[in-house]
């Protein structure tokens, strides 16, 4: 019976965000994804693949865990800073003197995959870099940082980057956006993250919200 009070609470908020509208500019929270799924979010198509309750429990969880983060933070500490241009907006989570901060949850078991010799946080959380770096770049702050925090218990990882080791990457998503907005045609289908060492390849795909619709596409 609560599982299904929490699951409707969450799946009632998600009905309501369907009605807005997205204001048409790049999101920087979608850098580093494939610039398929890019073009068709800025479009504000409909997902042909969205979350299921699971999924949104986990999103869910992520505010919950942002909003007890907050309360601790300097009233000094500027929070949900809009950042907004000719083409892109978004939301830095912190912005201070000389950096900006983007807070991440995640389960336990990811500290312990980030704690290997081999793990290489540049590849690994790319998406989420990009994300940080680009209000770093548009606010013009020297760097960027990325906390995670565990859901289980609690502990703490800290990642900071420099804008100047990311801004050419920056340069470059931005550059290739905006060549496929002005073609006015949907990119070549390309997963960009999500490495499985195993496999070889990239498994971005299998959380695609436009898995269906892509395959659809010639």
């Amino acid at each position: 019976m609560l599982q299904q009070l929490i699951d409707g609470a969450i799946a009632k908020k998600q009905e309501e965000r369907k009605s807005w509208t997205r204001s048409g500019k790049m999101s920087p929270s979608q850098f580093g994804y494939c610039f398929r799924r890019q073009y068709w979010y800025r479009k504000d198509v409909e997902p042909t693949n969205p979350p299921d309750a699971r999924i949104l429990r986990v999103f869910k969880c992520g505010n919950i865990f942002e909003d007890f983060v907050s309360a601790y933070l300097p009233e000094t500490v500027k929070k949900q800073v809009l950042v907004e241009t000719v083409d892109i907006k978004g939301y830095a989570d912190y912005v201070l003197d000389d950096e900006v901060t983007d807070l991440k949850s995640q389960h336990s078991k990811s500290f312990w995959w980030m704690a290997k010799s081999d793990y290489n946080i540049d590849v690994e959380k790319k998406p989420n870099i990009l994300q940080v770096m680009t209000y770093a770049y548009l606010l013009d702050k020297p760097k960027g940082r990325l906390v995670f925090i565990s859901k289980d218990d609690l502990c703490v990882a800290e990642y900071t980057f420099l804008l100047s080791g990311w801004k050419a990457e920056i340069d470059k998503e931005l550059e290739t956006n905006r060549k496929y907005w002005i073609e006015a045609t949907p990119p070549p289908a390309q997963p960009r993250c999500y490495w499985n060492k195993k496999l070889k390849k990239f498994k971005e795909c299998e959380w695609c919200p436009y898995l269906d619709k892509c395959k659809e596409v010639k």
